[in-house]
């Protein structure tokens, strides 16, 4: 079955931000591959560090924060 990688990015980035600490890190504990799409689009620095947390760009902080109350908001 086709999916699509896009709404999924969309998904984990809006779930980073429901993880939010510090004004800029996330938790990581998503699908791998995932990750790496969001780097490659400039939303979040290499999620291949030490820290169990990735640190948004302020670009991903946006688009994160504005994904986040589209998809869970009431």
């Amino acid at each position: 079955m086709p999916v699509n990688t896009d709404k999924i990015d969309d998904a984990v980035l809006a779930l980073l931000y429901l993880t939010l600490h510090q004004g800029y890190r996330a938790w990581k504990g998503f699908d791998w591959d995932a990750l790496n799409r969001l780097h490659d689009k400039g939303m979040i620095d290499d999620p291949v560090t030490k820290p169990k947390s990735v640190v948004f760009t302020p670009d991903g902080l946006e688009q994160a924060k504005k994904l986040f109350e589209t998809m869970f908001e009431e």
